[in-house]
């Protein structure tokens, strides 16, 4: 059985200990036979990996899954190596503890693959580039903690993804299935990358369920910008008019602005939304219809509520 490390609150006698080792190595190197060199570095690989879990104290972080969390939680947004997560965890299974503080305890913790995946949209690369993250450079063994507050129904969604993951499916059915599923809920990009079953363009699928298909899915690139970057919702669990779905995002976003991010009808923006109030999204409106020629321009088009909206078009037909 492998030895877990053994932390301690003085730090100073393991650094002492470890420096005694290694000055009495300066023997063993004389000699040579391989084997008595190699049994002479095992106390000194030990008592690094006990000083490097002692770097955090015992009574903030018990666990080494405790000290990977304590460790990300002080960095939020900033990449971090995995082999600082090794030093500070102390255990060769590091990676398995971030994997559990995915999945079974709702930390945002995103990998390197996933910010490559998502960088196939320009607008996810722009806003990672913001934050100071180069989503090519990154590497895969490389995380990012993304928000700092822990995610308590991340558990409960990991076990739907499960299921869904298993059927025979299309990756874009796979998607669209799990947000019908979470209707409102911020879903991370690592959700989807895990659903995805290592499908590299899943985040072109999203894309493609929202300006294709007419799915209200929402980033903070396409006019939500109170969600976290790299997080997608879907707003209502129904697709746009079809004539609506081809609004390019860019022209999406810029009435959303003009407009305040409110319903120029009723006044309705996110602030009021409440489960008693059938008002949920706000979506846009062609002034001059589709049919009658027209276009996909921001002087064509206004913000209104899913009700205003839905009232509009029973109004016309």
């Amino acid at each position: 059985m492998a030895r877990r490390s053994k932390p301690t609150d003085i730090p100073e006698e393991l650094r002492k200990s470890l420096i005694e080792l290694l000055n009495n190595f300066s023997e063993e190197l004389k000699k040579d036979d391989l084997r008595p060199k190699v049994v002479a570095l095992v106390p000194a690989f030990h008592t690094l990996r006990d000083l490097g879990s002692s770097l955090i104290p015992k009574s903030e972080a018990p666990s080494a899954r405790d000290r990977i969390i304590c460790y990300l939680q002080q960095y939020p947004q900033m990449v971090i190596d995995g082999d600082e997560l090794m030093v500070v965890s102390g255990i060769n299974e590091w990676a398995r503890r971030v994997r559990e503080l995915r999945v079974q305890f709702g930390w945002w913790v995103y990998s390197g693959v996933t910010f490559k995946q998502m960088a196939q949209n320009a607008d996810d690369a722009a806003s990672f580039e913001a934050m100071g993250i180069d989503p090519q450079k990154i590497r895969p063994d490389q995380y990012v903690l993304m928000r700092s507050e822990q995610d308590r129904d991340a558990a409960l969604r990991w076990n739907v993804i499960n299921e869904i993951r298993k059927k025979r499916i299309s990756v874009k059915d796979k998607i669209i299935e799990y947000l019908r599923n979470n209707v409102g809920v911020q879903v991370t990009g690592e959700e989807l990358s895990y659903l995805a079953t290592g499908a590299k363009e899943w985040a072109r699928r999203v894309r493609e369920l929202r300006t294709e298909d007419g799915w209200p899915i929402v980033t903070k690139n396409t006019g939500r910008a109170d969600l976290p970057v790299g997080v997608y919702v879907l707003e209502e669990d129904r697709q746009a008019y079809e004539h609506d779905r081809i609004i390019p995002d860019s022209v999406r976003v810029a009435v959303l602005e003009r407009d305040y991010f409110k319903c120029v009808s009723c006044g309705w923006d996110r602030t009021k939304l409440s489960p008693e109030d059938p008002r949920k999204m706000l979506e846009l409106h062609h002034k001059k219809h589709h049919q009658a020629g027209g276009d996909n321009t921001e002087e064509n088009l206004i913000t209104l509520c899913n009700v205003c909206h839905d009232n509009e078009h029973r109004h016309n037909n």
